[in-house]
């Protein structure tokens, strides 16, 4: 029997299923861990298959500690997981955050991740009950930062986030979103 997360929604967009992760989706995630594609997120071609292990018990252990976390994006019609968006809180963030990785190199660029961070920023605060939230972007990071901008973030230069690097991006507020 593998145990499973419970007590976690699904949410719906027009074209993704956006789930709890489970085990399954380490055959997509490792080699995305393990590529150069994710050094922004603490991976990249110098880890090796036990940090991508750990990574996928850090996004289902956070759901168990948290209450939240982030979902695994799945387009309709497929079981094939193409990245991971929600929210997230972990110690020592100083904020709520919404974020996003896209693991699947092919799916980049559709607009998967856009379309997942509208109802995921909606779930958030309206499900959730959040009063605001930002996204820790590393500056180099350009596809990221495009995917900010394109959801109505805004630089907050009075804003710390928790690496040296990370430019934080203000999301617009519950009353901006949900109206």
């Amino acid at each position: 029997m593998t145990p499973r997360l419970v007590d976690i929604p699904v949410l719906e967009t027009e074209r993704l299923t956006l789930r709890a992760p489970q085990p399954s989706d380490f055959e997509v995630l490792a080699p995305f861990v393990m590529s150069d594609r994710a050094t922004f997120i603490g991976g990249g071609p110098d880890k090796d298959i036990g940090h991508a292990w750990r990574i996928l018990s850090v996004l289902c252990g956070h759901w168990h500690l948290r209450g939240f976390g982030v979902f695994v994006a799945v387009p309709k019609g497929t079981d094939r997981p193409i990245g991971s968006m929600g929210p997230w809180y972990p110690e020592p963030w100083p904020e709520k955050e919404l974020s996003w990785t896209v693991w699947d190199e092919a799916a980049e660029g559709k607009g998967y991740a856009t379309e997942a961070m509208i109802e995921i920023r909606r779930h958030a605060y309206a499900d959730l009950g959040w009063d605001g939230a930002v996204s820790y972007i590393d500056a180099q990071n350009t596809r990221s930062v495009t995917l900010a901008l394109r959801l109505g973030c805004g630089i907050d230069k009075e804003a710390n986030g928790p690496h040296p690097d990370d430019v934080v991006y203000r999301h617009p507020t519950p009353a901006e979103v949900l109206a």
